[in-house]
């Protein structure tokens, strides 16, 4: 499993970036309410993150600092709207690793990373994992393999969505070990969660952030018997 895990970099990291290139803030800064923009689904990690950062920046500030959810294009359309925002600092755009990857994945990328933004800070790391219904056999990633294999087209893998990194884990751990099982897409990692959670499909595997493995935890989940266990990293 090591020659798998270190053949990629999916580890999703989440940054804080400002729209533009600026001057020094004044020392008046924040004067009206701020715009954090995320560029998935809410409930998935990067929402979850960015709502943390605004709850403390507005706090800390004295100035609102609200979150807008803009998803789709695996993360392409919430960026490009911010490459557009005005440079003043009122827009902050809270992405995961899509901020570095989607460049190299589109011909024409909606924005330049390099160009459009001025760099914040990383606000967190998380590995990729896979979670599955706990009436799976395999109780490791080897049983995991293995049992995949044996069954052809029975199993499919879920992600946030095409192109994020748990996709590109998943299409790399069919390709590395043979494995003929069918990507299904979601609008990001807070339906994924909300799907698997409330689904009792055994033969569905989520990859999703570490973070999100909580959705086991969930009273609900369990009680419906559709509750989830991890079994791996895809990182």
């Amino acid at each position: 499993m090591r020659s798998f895990t270190n053949n990629l970099a999916a580890c999703a990291a989440l940054g804080a970036v400002i729209a533009g290139t600026i001057p020094a803030l004044a020392a008046g800064y924040p004067d009206h309410a701020v715009k954090v923009i995320v560029p998935f689904a809410a409930g998935g990690p990067t929402d979850v993150m960015a709502r943390l950062i605004a709850q403390k920046l507005s706090e800390s500030l004295k100035q609102q600092f609200y979150v807008e959810d803009h998803a789709g294009a695996g993360g392409n359309i919430g960026i490009a709207q911010a490459a557009r925002s005005a440079p003043d600092g009122y827009t902050i755009l809270v992405a995961s690793s899509s901020f570095m990857v989607n460049p190299s994945l589109y011909a024409k990328p909606p924005f330049d990373a390099l160009k459009d933004f001025t760099p914040v800070t990383r606000a967190a790391a998380t590995p990729n994992i896979l979670v599955v219904h706990p009436s799976i056999e395999a109780k490791n990633m080897k049983g995991l393999i293995a049992l995949m294999k044996s069954s052809p087209g029975k199993y499919t893998i879920a992600n946030p969505g095409v192109g994020t990194t748990p996709q590109l884990a998943g299409e790399l751990l069919k390709l590395t070990y043979g494995i003929d099982a069918t990507s299904v897409p979601f609008g990001g990692s807070g339906p994924e969660i909300q799907s698997g959670a409330r689904s009792a499909n055994a033969d569905r595997v989520l990859n999703l952030p570490a973070d999100c493995a909580t959705c086991q935890q969930r009273p609900a989940a369990r009680a419906r018997g559709h509750g989830r266990q991890a079994l791996g990293g895809t990182t």
